[in-house]
C-alpha cells in the first residue's frame, strides 16, 4: 500500500517569532510545507525557505481566498492546515499517521487546546474548539468572505482524539493588535453585506458577551485569564460595531 502523502500549508503575515515551532511540530509527518506570505516585513519568508518550505508572495484579500490559493499549491493526497501560531503535539502526529494509512472519510475535525497569556484555557468556550484541518486535498474548498472562511469537503467527516495546540495570544499586546487588524475584516464584512448599526443591538450584546463567556461558559473557573477573556471578548463585540458604525457614517457624509 502506497503510503498517502500530506501537505502542511500556512497562510503568514510577520509570523517570524512563531513560524519555525508550527513547521518544527509536523517534521517526519508531512512530505511538504506551503507557506502563502501576505507582504511580511520580518523574517517569515526567510525562515519559511530556510526549513524547506516553498513560499508564494500573495497580497491578502480574504481567509477563504488566501486559503484557497494555498490549497491549490498543495501537491500531497491530504492537506494539512496550520496556523502560525499552532502546533501538532507527537500524540496526534502518530495518530494522524496512522488515520490516514486506511479511511473513508474526506476530512476529520480536529479538538484545539487553547493557550491564554501562556495557559490553557480549560473553560471560558475554549475548551470544546474544534475545526476542520485535515482533509483530502482534491476534496476540499474553502467558501466565505473576508473573514469566518468554512472549508467543505466532498464525502464524510471524522473526528480526530488529540488536540491542536493554539497558541493565539501570548501578550496583552499581541492580543489588541490582532483586535484591531479583525474587528476592520468583521466590520468591512457586515459593511458589505449591508448589515445596519443598531444601537440598542449593541447595548444588549456586549453585556450578554461578557456573561456568556465569564458564566454560562464557565470562564470564572479559568481566574483572572477567564476574567480577561470574557472582557476582552465583549469589547471586541463592541470595536467591531463601532467600526461598523463609522463605516455608514463615513458614506452619510
Amino acid at each position: 500500500m502506497t503510503t498517502p502523502r500530506i501537505t502542511l500549508f500556512i497562510i503568514a503575515h510577520n509570523e517570524e517569532a512563531k513560524l519555525a515551532k508550527c513547521i518544527l511540530s509536523t517534521k517526519g509527518l508531512v512530505h511538504e510545507v506551503i507557506v502563502v506570505n501576505d507582504r511580511s516585513q520580518d523574517r517569515t519568508e526567510e525562515i519559511a525557505r530556510e526549513l524547506g518550505a516553498i513560499v508564494f508572495s500573495r497580497d491578502f484579500d480574504g481567509f477563504a481566498n488566501q486559503k484557497n490559493f494555498a490549497l491549490s499549491k498543495v501537491n500531497g493526497d491530504w492537506a494539512l492546515n496550520l496556523d502560525a501560531d499552532e502546533t501538532l503535539s507527537p500524540a496526534l502526529k502518530e495518530e494522524i499517521r496512522r488515520t490516514v494509512q486506511n479511511t473513508p472519510h474526506s476530512g476529520f475535525n480536529i479538538p484545539f487546546s487553547n493557550y491564554f497569556l501562556g495557559k490553557k484555557m480549560n473553560h471560558s468556550g475554549l475548551n470544546k474548539e474544534h475545526h476542520l484541518r485535515l482533509v483530502r486535498t482534491k476534496n476540499a474548498h474553502y467558501v466565505g468572505g473576508l473573514v469566518h472562511e468554512g472549508l467543505e469537503v466532498k464525502g464524510t467527516v471524522g473526528n480526530l482524539k488529540n488536540a491542536i495546540n493554539h497558541y493565539s495570544y501570548d501578550s496583552i499586546e499581541i492580543y489588541f493588535r490582532k483586535l484591531n487588524h479583525y474587528t476592520s475584516l468583521a466590520a468591512e464584512q457586515m459593511y458589505k453585506n449591508g448589515r445596519k448599526f443598531s444601537l440598542p443591538f449593541v447595548l444588549i450584546t456586549i453585556p450578554f458577551e461578557f456573561l456568556k463567556r465569564y458564566l454560562l461558559k464557565l470562564g470564572v473557573l479559568d481566574g483572572i485569564r477567564g476574567f480577561i477573556w470574557a472582557s476582552f471578548s465583549a469589547f471586541y463585540v463592541f470595536v467591531k460595531y463601532m467600526k461598523l458604525w463609522f463605516l455608514w457614517e463615513k458614506r452619510s457624509v
